[in-house]
């Protein structure tokens, strides 16, 4: 079937064309900065906030979170340690590297992520950023370690206890099957890597907050992923339609150009091996 019967039932209804529309373009940083905003604002981070663990993985797009946080602003090029940059795939150097982060009760604590993440309980919550998408929600993260990274420890653990594990991620990451791509990686297999080798470690039971969710979150609209990329700056942009009422569409237009401008991230410093 080439329609989805309710869009169907609604175009022979005319109903579409009682609603206002809007498209915009988001960069990927400009992505992340709409994605932490609305983090922000999901009753279970909001619950944790005044009384709960929450725990920030090391990841680009969660860094954009710890400012929206903070209020601050933070080198995120090195607030990971897996990376994609100069062409290849990398990581950055250990001594430079700044996060996790671990709030206890809204408030900021130097204490280590993993043995908090051993008091916590189904209320509390982790979040960690993915490099792939595909449109069954499930998630996938390059894992160079042969013991998973920081997903192999916390997956397992939050899984178990009912916690809550969010990934904010960007359309941008949109592969066509991540149990396939699972299937197709390891970091042991590649017998020839541009930069790192990788495994895949596939994540199926994440809440996944994309461009879509954070726009439905911040304003209520409802949006669909039309297309992507873009060149002189504009590569891998999202492109997005936007239906509702007129002030609800007004309303996500504006919030898409207060974060337009957003800068790129830069490109760190790579560790040799």
């Amino acid at each position: 079937m080439f329609y989805d019967i309710e869009m169907f039932r609604e175009k022979l209804a005319g109903t579409r064309d009682e609603r206002a529309h809007a498209i915009v373009v988001l960069t990927p940083s400009e992505s992340k900065r709409l994605i932490a905003k609305a983090m922000l604002e999901l009753p279970e981070v909001r619950r944790v906030r005044e009384k709960g663990l929450l725990i920030i993985s090391r990841g680009v797009t969660p860094a954009y979170i710890v400012e929206e946080l903070l209020g601050d602003t933070l080198p995120k090029e090195i607030c990971t340690a897996g990376i994609i940059a100069d062409a290849k795939l990398a990581t950055t150097i250990p001594r430079q590297r700044i996060g996790p982060w671990v709030f206890r009760d809204g408030a900021l604590v130097d204490e280590p992520a993993e043995t908090v993440m051993e008091e916590f309980t189904a209320t509390d919550v982790s979040i960690k950023g993915a490099n792939a998408l595909d449109p069954e929600g499930n998630t996938g993260i390059l894992v160079a370690g042969s013991s998973g990274g920081t997903i192999g420890f916390s997956w397992p653990l939050l899984s178990s206890r009912g916690s809550h594990l969010i990934q904010p991620v960007s359309l941008e990451r949109l592969i066509p099957s991540v149990t396939k791509a699972y299937f197709m990686c390891g970091n042991t297999l590649f017998d020839t890597v541009m930069g790192k080798s990788c495994g895949l470690l596939p994540v199926v039971t994440s809440l996944v907050v994309t461009e879509i969710e954070a726009l439905t979150v911040l304003t209520g609209v409802s949006a669909m992923h039309v297309s992507s990329g873009g060149v002189g700056g504009s590569e891998g942009s999202v492109i997005l339609a936007m239906e509702g009422s007129e002030d609800t569409v007004a309303r996500a237009y504006q919030l898409v150009e207060s974060v337009k401008g957003e800068p790129p991230v830069l490109a760190p410093e790579l560790a040799r091996n």
